[in-house]
This record gives C-alpha cells, sequence and structure tokens, in this order.
C-alpha cells in the first residue's frame, strides 16, 4: 500500500479514517476477533514491525539501555530512540499496553525476568557445567 502523508488529507477526511479504525478496534470482544481483524488488515511484515515497537517500549520501560535492545532484537538506534519518545510525549498506550500484557503473561506463568545477556548471571546458566561447583556453592548456601 503507497504511503499517505497524513498533512495532505483534509482534516474531516483524516478524523473519518482514524474515527473508523479507533471504533473499529474498540468494537472486538475477544483477543481472536483482534487477532483476526490485524491479521486481515496488515501484513505479516507490517505486523512485526508494530510488535517490535512495542517490544522496544517494553525493554525500555525494564529499564534496558539502546545497545542492550539493538543487539537483542536488531532494532535500530533511530526506531529505539522515536518510541523512546513516543513513551515520554505520548499518550501513555504502550505503558498500559504492556501493563495488560504483562497481566495475561503473568497468569500464563510466562512471565519471569531472564537475566540480561552477557551478564554473570546469563554466563552461569548458559554454561552450567563450567560454573559447576559456584553453583552447587550458591545453591546450597540457599537453603
Amino acid at each position: 500500500m503507497a504511503k499517505i502523508n497524513p498533512r495532505k488529507i483534509n482534516s474531516l477526511d483524516r478524523m473519518k479514517y482514524l474515527d473508523l479504525l479507533w471504533t473499529s478496534i474498540a468494537a472486538f470482544k475477544s483477543r481472536d476477533e483482534v487477532k483476526n481483524f490485524f491479521k486481515d488488515l496488515l501484513s505479516e511484515s507490517e505486523a512485526i514491525m508494530l510488535s517490535r515497537r512495542i517490544m522496544i517500549a517494553k525493554y525500555l520501560l525494564e529499564g534496558m539501555t539502546y545497545e542492550e535492545i539493538r543487539v537483542r532484537i536488531k532494532a535500530g538506534y533511530d526506531n529505539i530512540a522515536k518510541v523512546h519518545s513516543w513513551l515520554i510525549r505520548g499518550f501513555g498506550g504502550y505503558e498500559k499496553a504492556i501493563r495488560e500484557f504483562n497481566k495475561v503473561l503473568d497468569k500464563r506463568g510466562v512471565n519471569k525476568i531472564l537475566p540480561r545477556p552477557l551478564s554473570f548471571e546469563w554466563l552461569r546458566k548458559k554454561y552450567p557445567l563450567h560454573f559447576l561447583l559456584f553453583n552447587l556453592f550458591l545453591d546450597k548456601k540457599s537453603k
């Protein structure tokens, strides 16, 4: 689909288009309805692009640095900075979406905190045999 410059659309049409989108999304009652709508509306690459923005916001809210995010999901600094500015100057949509997402993951039992890549904790979990004695000592100490 061709890109459209929002400044070249008159304000009444722009308002009608956006109202149609927001009202359509708000009308759905279940996750499956929303999922099917977006599968029809977006290509797979567009859906992934939007999802990556949400993931960048999630990582920024968790306190990760730009470099850690860039390495983890291979995003450019400009994309990370743009999401960061939306977090600061936006309307709170990212924060609410991520809060709700975390609640769903907690219910599923999936939302466990993973150690940061290349941290000592990460190395211990990645290479348990190299840290066998250290891990045994820590396990004994925690009991």
